[in-house]
This record gives C-alpha cells, sequence and structure tokens, in this order.
C-alpha cells in the first residue's frame, strides 16, 4: 500500500478527525440557514448580500460572531480533509468509476476550502466581496485569448453542478450516503433533504447561466455569483415568491446539514 493510501486510512480510522468532520457539517448547515435568511430579507426590503461572504458578516455581527467563524473554519477545514481522504481511500470494484467520485470528493473539499477561507478572513477582521471577486476573476478570463470560451464553459460546468444538486434531491440519492433512522424522523429528514437540494441546485445553476451570459455579452458584471443568482430570481415574474420559496429551501437545506452531521456515513 502507497504512504498516501496508509495515511488517508489511519485518517479516516480517526474518532477525532471523524467528529470534526461532523462539526463541519453543522457549520456548513449554519452558514446556508444564514444565506437563506439573507435570500428571504430580500424579497422583504432588507439588505446584505446572500452568498458566503454576506453569511460571514452576518455571523461576525452576533455577540459570539468571532466564535462561530473560527468554529467554521475549524469545522470546513476538517470537511475538507475527510473528503481528500475519502478522494485517497479506494472505492469501488470499478476503476473507472473511482475517478469520478475522486473528482467529485475533490471538488467538495475545493467548495469547502473556500467558504472556510472566507471564514478566516472575517474571522482575522477582514472582509471580502464574493461578487466583486467573481466579477474579477471573469473579468481577467475574458481578457484572455479564448477568455469567452473559458467563462462560457466555466458558467456551464457550475450550471451542471447546479442540475446534479436538482436531480440529487429529486432522486434521493444523498439517501445513499445517510444512515437514516427508523421511525417518523426518517421521512422529515429526507423531505428536509429533497427541499434543500433542489433549492441550492436553484441557485448554482442560475449562477452558472450568469457566467454564460457574461461570457457571450463581454460583461463580467453580469457574474454575480450566488448572490447575483438570487437577485436574478427576484427579477423574474413572480420573482418576489420564486425567490422567498429559494431562500427558505436553502434555509431547510442547512437544517438538514444538522441531522446530516448526526446521520452521515463515516
Amino acid at each position: 500500500m502507497s504512504a498516501p493510501k496508509s495515511l488517508a486510512r489511519a485518517a479516516e480510522n480517526s474518532t477525532v478527525l471523524r467528529g470534526l468532520a461532523r462539526a463541519g457539517y453543522i457549520v456548513l448547515g449554519v452558514v446556508h440557514v444564514v444565506i437563506g435568511l439573507v435570500a428571504i430579507s430580500i424579497v422583504t426590503g432588507g439588505g446584505g448580500t446572500a452568498d458566503q461572504s454576506g453569511a460571514m458578516a452576518q455571523i461576525r455581527k452576533t455577540p459570539i460572531g468571532l466564535l462561530l467563524l473560527w468554529l467554521i473554519v475549524l469545522g470546513l477545514l476538517a470537511l475538507a480533509i475527510w473528503q481528500i481522504v475519502e478522494a485517497v481511500v479506494e472505492r469501488g470494484p470499478d476503476p473507472r468509476k473511482r475517478w469520478g467520485y475522486r473528482a467529485k470528493f475533490i471538488g467538495t473539499a475545493v467548495a469547502y476550502l473556500a467558504i472556510a477561507w472566507t471564514a478566516l478572513v472575517y474571522a482575522l477582521g477582514g472582509q471580502s466581496n464574493s461578487v466583486q471577486s467573481s466579477e474579477a476573476f471573469t473579468a481577467k478570463l475574458l481578457a484572455r485569448p479564448g477568455g469567452v470560451i473559458l467563462v462560457a464553459l466555466l458558467g456551464l460546468v457550475i450550471s451542471a453542478i447546479g442540475v446534479a444538486f436538482i436531480v440529487r434531491g429529486f432522486t434521493r440519492a444523498f439517501t445513499k450516503h445517510l444512515d437514516l433512522p427508523s421511525g417518523v424522523a426518517r421521512p422529515g429528514i429526507v423531505t428536509f433533504g429533497v427541499v434543500g437540494y433542489v433549492a441550492k441546485g436553484i441557485a448554482v445553476g442560475v449562477a452558472g447561466i450568469l457566467f454564460v451570459v457574461a461570457a457571450f455579452t463581454h460583461d463580467p458584471h453580469k457574474a454575480g455569483g450566488l448572490d447575483g443568482a438570487l437577485h436574478t430570481l427576484a427579477t423574474l415574474p413572480f420573482g418576489a415568491v420564486i425567490l422567498w420559496v429559494v431562500g427558505a429551501g436553502l434555509v431547510i437545506y442547512g437544517v438538514f446539514c444538522f441531522a446530516r452531521a448526526r446521520y452521515a456515513r463515516m
């Protein structure tokens, strides 16, 4: 057995890492609950940015905000490490499917690390703007040779991730990674998972579409990330209702993450 796999298996058997990774799902849930509440506040005329940077800004305003931010950093870092461990350790008899799973785990780890980095910035007293970062990144890509194609491909990939969330929700594929209890709690957790995955998929999918729009219009300001996606939903016919439902769905996804912390297979 290679050294990386030996280390990964040792980490996989670590009770401490497993416990911290479960805590990571809890703080991930907190972040999504806050994002969902900010999204709902957009409908009611409130302020705030409905993405991870906006969530961290809201969390820092609370009496225990600094403590919560450090817990988010620690929990999501542990969760990212757990995803990397899962990517290294071989799973399943079919080597062709292993690489697909590994890519999924690595991609998820990168997403968790990005949120953890945002939390770290705010914990250290700084601030960030996800919308401006997204627009600046898009502008740099558009300025490169073939930039339009790169931005369009990025948008398609993000949209595909959104679709994957929606499919995972409707097919209840997420239940394969949970040891759900029997009794009345089981259908409730599954329902929260379905609603949460679909809501998050819609938000992520729209964010991806905005990147495609930015590519074909040569306007980096169109790529507003998650916050831009939610504000775009608000401009649609019945947009206030749609945004309220998606925001509530993100809150529900956050609550599902709390249950996931308890019942995730690790």
